[in-house]
């Protein structure tokens, strides 16, 4: 994304608006489950094992390959071999300007992992807040956040806080569209959503309504975007700073509508479904999801650093760099990570 924002399909701009922030969501959901279940302490120590050595890992082995491809895809005539490459990769220095990105360098990403170590750091902050506050403080900020939505509408009053943080903080390209501390705040909504099952059936109760709006928030925001000239997502005018709001608005919408059209209780007399292939596929591909996500952008860097220079329709192209890509990833994931102790710890797979 970029300040042409209504450029792009409409689609994708619908999957910006929510998709990540669902993920920062439903991660702030899981570690609610996780800390209970340790403690504290317990829960940083998961997550270091978890996020921590898959982000160190790929960082060392993995990450520095696809600003190499670039480059070489740039200039035909750029041939620095890649052991030298790597030399001005790592050439880092610790800085907090950019936290939690503190390490920085020239040639230096984090690339794809931005969501790794946004994810680390907002749990390493959620382990300190919790430990910081007493236990009976945080039941009585929740009970009291849950009660208040039994009143129709108040499940959408966090969106109000997120609006505040793209008007004031704009909005970051790198990071899919959203600030930073927006994300954090999806985390923790996530984490309070987890506490206590009103949240869920305010939800429930609200999602039709919730819906409406998102598609109302989100036209606006499309149109607001696009004619706020120069760049909208970090200029301060009214215009930008207007369009923001709408922006930030329409995903919290979306994010109630979703989760509350789709989280439906089972009918008391339905029978549990069978643990079957189902489940048992199900259970493999989450297990898979960390390491392929690790995986997936050298991969596909790669291969279409081969592809293109294929003499081939543009689709053939693009069809070819998505099965090639989908066929190594999963190639790699089951040869070379899971089925050994020492390429599961470093991939993140618990035991």
């Amino acid at each position: 994304m970029n300040a042409a924002y209504a450029r792009p399909s409409t689609a994708r701009q619908l999957c910006v608006v929510w998709a990540m922030p669902a993920l920062f969501l439903i991660a702030g959901l899981g570690s609610w489950h996780s800390m209970r279940r340790r403690g504290a302490g317990g829960f940083v120590r998961e997550r270091l094992l978890r996020l921590g050595v898959p982000l160190v890992f790929a960082t060392l082995t993995i990450l520095p390959l696809p600003p190499w491809l670039r480059l070489k895809a740039a200039d035909p005539g750029y041939d620095e071999p890649y052991p030298r490459f790597l030399l001005r990769f790592f050439d880092v220095h610790l800085s907090l300007s950019d936290f939690p990105f503190v390490v920085r360098g020239e040639y230096f990403e984090t690339g794809h992992l931005w969501f790794v170590v946004l994810l680390l750091a907002f749990s390493l902050l959620l382990a300190a807040l919790t430990a910081g506050l007493p236990a009976d403080r945080v039941r009585r900020i929740c009970d009291a956040a849950a009660g208040a939505t039994a009143r129709r509408g108040v499940v959408l009053l966090p969106a109000l806080p997120l609006a505040v943080i793209g008007a004031v903080l704009g909005m970051e390209e790198s990071f899919a569209g959203w600030s930073r501390w927006a994300y954090l705040l999806f985390f923790l909504y996530g984490f309070a959503l987890a506490a206590d099952d009103r949240f869920r059936a305010a939800m429930r109760r609200d999602a039709v309504p919730a819906a409406v709006a998102g598609v109302a928030l989100f036209a606006a925001a499309g149109v607001a975007l696009d004619t706020a000239g120069g760049d909208p997502f970090t200029d301060m005018t009214a215009h930008a700073a207007a369009a923001r709001v709408l922006f930030a608005l329409a995903g919290w919408c979306w994010l109630v509508a979703i989760l509350g059209l789709l989280d439906r209780p089972a009918p008391a007399s339905a029978e549990p479904a069978p643990d079957g292939r189902r489940g048992r596929a199900y259970a493999h591909l989450g297990t898979a999801a960390l390491p392929l996500y690790v995986l997936h952008q050298p991969i596909v860097v790669a291969a279409a650093f081969v592809v293109v220079q294929w003499h081939l329709p543009s689709p053939v192209k693009y069809l070819t760099i998505v099965a090639a890509s989908f066929a190594i990833m999963f190639a790699v994931y089951e040869l070379g990570v899971r089925r050994t102790r020492p390429t599961r710890l470093l991939f993140g797979i618990r035991s």
